[in-house]
C-alpha cells in the first residue's frame, strides 16, 4: 500500500486487516473530518472496529510520544489486532454510560465541560462593552499615570473623580461632604462648578457629578503631583477616574476595573461564580434570574 507523502494531511483513515474480537480480517476507509456512523446488528463488531482498534490504536501511538519516565506510570497498552492504521490524529473516546438527570441539568452538566467553561470565561475570556462594542481595558494606577503623562502631553487637563451618574437628587449633603473633604470644584452635569457658591441642583432631574481633583498643565515638570493626583482620583472615584481636556471638553475614563473607556460603564472582574446559575452573584439584578 503507498503511504502517504510526508506533510499532506491525508483524506480517509485507512484499516488494513483488522481482527480485533470478532472482526474478520476487515479492511476499511473512513474519510476523515466528517462526521461517520458506523450500523450494524448486535454482536457485528461496531464497537470493535471504532473502539478496540481504531481508538485503541490512536491512545497507543499518543502514549508513545511520552517520555519513558512518564510511560512507567501508564502501563503498557497492548497493539490492536490489525495489520496496519494509516491516517490517524489524536483520539478521544466517549463511551455510552447511563447517566443521572436533573430538572437543572443541562449539556454542559451531563457532560462535565460546565466548570471548565467557567474556568475559561473567567480567567481567559475578553469583556466588550454592551454599549460601544469596545474591548473593556483594566489598568493598574502605575500604568493610569504613565499613559496620562504620556497622552496628554503638552495640554491642559482636570482629574476627576466620578460620583453620582444618571441619577436623581438635590445632592446638598454630598456637596458639603467634598468640601469637607477639602475639595472646591465639581464637575456637575458637564460643567465645572465652585461649591463654596452653593450650587443648587433640580432634584427631579438626572445628574452627573464628579469632583475636580486637580488641574494640571502636562508640561512634565511634576510627575511627583500627578502620581499622588492619580492617587487620589482613584481613592474617591472607588477604582474610576477621568481625564477631562480642558481645551476640547472631552474625557476618558481610566479604571482598575473591567470598564468601556469612552462610556465607563464598570464591571466586576470576572470569577466563576458569575456564570453559575446556582450563584446568586451571576444573577440578574433585576429579575435574579
Amino acid at each position: 500500500m503507498k503511504s502517504p507523502e510526508i506533510g499532506v494531511e491525508p483524506e480517509f483513515i485507512e484499516v488494513i486487516g483488522a481482527r480485533e474480537n470478532n472482526l474478520r480480517n476487515i479492511d476499511v476507509k473512513i474519510p476523515r473530518d466528517r462526521l461517520v456512523v458506523i450500523t450494524g446488528l448486535s454482536g457485528s463488531g461496531k464497537s470493535s472496529l471504532a473502539f478496540d482498534t481504531i481508538y485503541a490504536e490512536g491512545q497507543r501511538r499518543y502514549i508513545e510520544t511520552f517520555s519513558a519516565y512518564a510511560r512507567q506510570f501508564l502501563g503498557n497498552l497492548e497493539r490492536p489486532e490489525v495489520d496496519q492504521i494509516t491516517g490517524l490524529s489524536p483520539v478521544i473516546s466517549i463511551e455510552q454510560k447511563t447517566i443521572s438527570r436533573h430538572p437543572r441539568s443541562t449539556v454542559g452538566t451531563i457532560t462535565e465541560i460546565y466548570d471548565f467553561l467557567r474556568l475559561l470565561y473567567a480567567r481567559a475570556s475578553i469583556a466588550y462593552s454592551y454599549n460601544t462594542g469596545e474591548e473593556m481595558v483594566r489598568y493598574s494606577e502605575e500604568q493610569i499615570t504613565k499613559l496620562i503623562i504620556k497622552e496628554y502631553r503638552g495640554k491642559k487637563i482636570a482629574l476627576l473623580s466620578p460620583l453620582v451618574k444618571g441619577r436623581k437628587g438635590h445632592y446638598r449633603e454630598l456637596f458639603e461632604q467634598i468640601l469637607k473633604w477639602g475639595f472646591l470644584r465639581a464637575r456637575i452635569d458637564g460643567e465645572i462648578h465652585d461649591l463654596t457658591d452653593r450650587y443648587k441642583l433640580d432634584r427631579y432631574k438626572i445628574h452627573d457629578i464628579e469632583i475636580v481633583i486637580d488641574r494640571l498643565i502636562m508640561d512634565g515638570s511634576d510627575e511627583t503631583r500627578i502620581k499622588q493626583s492619580v492617587k487620589t482620583s482613584l481613592k474617591y472615584g472607588k477604582g474610576i477616574l477621568q481625564v477631562l481636556d480642558l481645551e476640547s471638553d472631552d474625557t476618558r475614563f481610566f479604571s482598575k476595573f473591567l470598564m468601556c473607556p469612552t462610556t465607563g460603564i464598570s464591571y466586576a472582574n470576572p470569577e466563576p461564580n458569575l456564570f453559575s446559575f446556582n450563584s446568586p452573584y451571576g444573577a440578574c439584578p433585576k429579575c435574579n434570574g
